[in-house]
């Protein structure tokens, strides 16, 4: 999509600090990291978000979470890490791109807020 950030930032028009980048996804640093460790996977295809996800889907979610936990052990997330996913407004999503924020290497509360 032409005005998606996550869109311009996957094709290379936005920097980024990237963490990681196939085919079809992209990980880097969140801007406005919430934790020690904060960082992004996202797919370079434009999905709003979870709430689109199809069956077809499955093999993407298996990669980035296979990818977020390369990602973690590299960064020596050994105390854990949380994987969120916020969708819709109410949930708290800003950028209507599927993303997945990794937050590691500080406590983290339970419930969020």
């Amino acid at each position: 999509m032409d005005d998606c950030l996550f869109c311009k930032i996957a094709a290379g028009k936005i920097p980024s600090k990237k963490l990681f980048e196939d085919d079809t996804l992209l990980a880097f640093y969140d801007v406005d990291p919430q934790a020690p460790v904060h960082f992004l996977v996202i797919p370079k295809k434009h999905i709003a978000s979870a709430a689109c996800l199809t069956e077809e889907d499955a093999p993407l979610l298996g990669h980035i979470y296979a990818v977020i936990a390369q990602l973690t052990k590299k960064l020596g997330c050994t105390g854990g890490y949380r994987v969120v996913t916020n969708v819709g407004e109410d949930g708290g999503q800003s950028v209507k791109h599927l993303h997945f924020h990794v937050l590691a290497k500080r406590s983290l509360a339970w419930p969020p807020g």
